[in-house]
């Protein structure tokens, strides 16, 4: 995924933020197998999501923590 106002596809927070704001299925699974590759990719995604659990309109936050919550007790 481009990201908007970054100029490297890094997964840093920012581009996490904006692959779970407005990715598509495409964007979400690429997350999903760096996050599978690398448990580091998880505590950046948690980082990311936590300022949003307070919204329960945050749905993509809210799933997203929960698949990191998941696969981190997994591992």
């Amino acid at each position: 995924m481009l990201h908007r106002h970054l100029n490297h596809q890094r997964l840093t927070l920012a581009a996490i933020d904006d692959v779970i704001s407005r990715g598509r299925w495409n964007d979400w699974a690429e997350l999903r197998q760096a996050a599978l590759a690398d448990h580091t990719v998880l505590d950046k995604v948690t980082r990311v999501c936590c300022p949003y659990l307070t919204d329960p309109y945050a749905q993509r936050y809210h799933f997203w923590m929960c698949y990191a919550e998941e696969h981190r007790a997994a591992a």
